[in-house]
């Protein structure tokens, strides 16, 4: 009986030596890395993994016959780049070798970007309730043709410490796929594939409700604002968890930043509304100089979507307006970066609704920057107008607009505009199209007779209803420096 025990402890502390081989002998990959990716094509992309120190890993990809070898450091860890092809239709698949194989199949070779922000972002084809997607059907219908996009979605994973990995899984679009992907990101990249004819693959890391501060890092929070950086202090501070500062970027983006990638859509604020000054602004800036540093890809692209109209209380207040206004004051501080106007793509009826129902003309509006600016398609027309410069004659106004494309959608029934004196109360007033020194407008108000001050779909809910040539909308503006109310 001792013996039959002997021998059977002998077996049980062999298997117990045998097992941390078993365990830790495998190379092991983010979860991002796995069947169905996309990888940026015609570059250098970055692989990476963990598994013993000081272990060699050879990686084959079948685009190639030149293998690429790497060394694990002491901390387990390793990085290998790796030139792609063209992309095109071709599944691909790479093997990691240490001696035992990982293989990862169907690797397509395209475009890839970044969707993040909050829930406007985050807002699948299938809405939300009462919250429904404009063309569902239609976009379901032509999904069945859009195989070739690929998205993987980060879950909402909070983290007192950037996290190196987190569960996810590459889906390819199809009927039965598609209602879970990023409306936004899934018309994007669509318009994009159908162009182009590469694979689109699709990082979606957002998290609703998420104010700015949620994807700033440590340091960056430390040094430029006083929010808290104590979890407990963190909690007490934000009863809502979507609100929380850091922890967004520790548990969603931080897992992304080694995956190369060729620009970043972006859609938040709504969370930030009643900020101070131009704390948003300044905030967002940083955000884009923290990521652009973290991917180490230089000045990607940064495209970002103005909040559309919306009452946040008042039809005629300016709270809402003024973190429209910040955005606007970001996209010119930011290099290579794009504000998506939205001043008409709210129905009267949702002016209400945080979540307005037209988002494929969001993601097309996003893709013409694209194809315009990264792919060299000059003739397509991406920009809306913008206030150029105002000139005041008497009791006129005399406006003149940027980005026109030399022409404007209007000549009579503008509205949106405002006129005030030094009285600072504004008056509705009205446009006339004029021809000065190429387009330009002629406005002027009955109850404003020196008028000093002229603003244009510059309330919560007020759009106006100007376009230019390629139906466009003309951001909002103000030519004073009033303080908001």
């Amino acid at each position: 009986m001792n013996k039959e025990k002997l021998f059977v402890a002998r077996w049980i502390l062999l298997f117990l030596m045998m097992l941390p081989m078993t365990v830790t002998a495998k190379v092991r990959l983010p979860h991002i890395i796995s069947d169905g990716m996309v990888l940026q094509q015609q570059t250098e992309v970055r692989l990476w993994g963990w598994n013993d120190p000081g272990k060699k890993i050879k990686v084959s990809v079948s685009w190639s016959q030149n293998p690429y070898i790497v060394q694990t450091g002491t901390d387990g860890k390793w990085m290998v780049r790796v030139k792609t092809p063209k992309g095109g239709d071709t599944p691909y698949r790479i093997t990691f070798d240490d001696g035992e194989k990982t293989v990862v199949n169907q690797v397509l070779i395209g475009e890839v970007y970044v969707c993040g922000g909050q829930s406007n972002m985050e807002m699948t084809l299938k809405g939300y309730g009462d919250c429904p997607i404009e063309g569902y059907n239609e976009a379901v219908l032509a999904s069945i043709h859009e195989q070739n996009i690929h998205y993987v979605k980060m879950p909402h994973r909070m983290s007192m410490h950037p996290l190196e990995d987190t569960p996810c899984e590459w889906k390819s679009i199809s009927p039965e796929t598609v209602t879970d992907c990023s409306a936004i990101g899934y018309f994007f990249a669509s318009l994009l594939q159908r162009t182009l004819n590469v694979p689109v693959g699709l990082v979606e890391a957002y998290r609703g409700g998420s104010r700015v501060e949620g994807w700033l890092d440590r340091e960056n929070l430390s040094k430029y604002t006083k929010e808290p950086l104590d979890s407990a202090k963190i909690v007490a501070a934000e009863f809502d968890p979507a609100r929380r500062c850091m922890v967004w970027h520790n548990g969603v983006f931080a897992p992304i930043l080694n995956y190369t990638v060729n620009g970043i859509l972006f859609y938040q604020g709504c969370s930030n509304v009643g900020d101070p000054g131009n704390q948003y602004s300044e905030r967002l800036e940083l955000l884009v100089k923290q990521w652009r540093k973290q991917f180490g890809l230089g000045d990607i692209p940064f495209y970002n979507v103005q909040l559309a109209p919306y009452w946040c209380g008042n039809d005629m207040g300016t709270n809402f307006m003024h973190l429209r206004e910040q955005q606007y004051i970001a996209s010119k501080k930011i290099p290579n970066s794009v504000l998506i106007c939205l001043d008409d793509l709210v129905y009267p009826y949702e002016r209400r609704q945080l979540h307005p129902c037209q988002k494929r003309q969001i993601g097309e509006r996003i893709a013409y920057h694209a194809l315009n600016k990264q792919y060299g398609m000059k003739n397509i027309l991406c920009e809306s107008p913008t206030f150029k410069e105002m000139r005041i004659s008497n009791d006129t106004c005399y406006l003149r607009l940027d980005n026109t494309y030399g022409a404007m959608n209007l000549m009579e029934d503008v509205c949106g505009f405002e006129l005030a004196g030094e009285d600072k109360v504004f008056h509705p007033a009205k446009a006339e199209k004029i021809e000065w020194k190429d387009l330009g407008f002629v406005i002027t108000c009955p109850e404003v007779k020196k008028p000093v001050a002229l603003r244009y779909a510059f309330r919560n809910f007020y759009p106006g209803n100007l376009k230019n040539a390629a139906g466009l909308p003309l951001y909002p503006f103000r030519t004073d420096d009033w303080e908001l109310k």
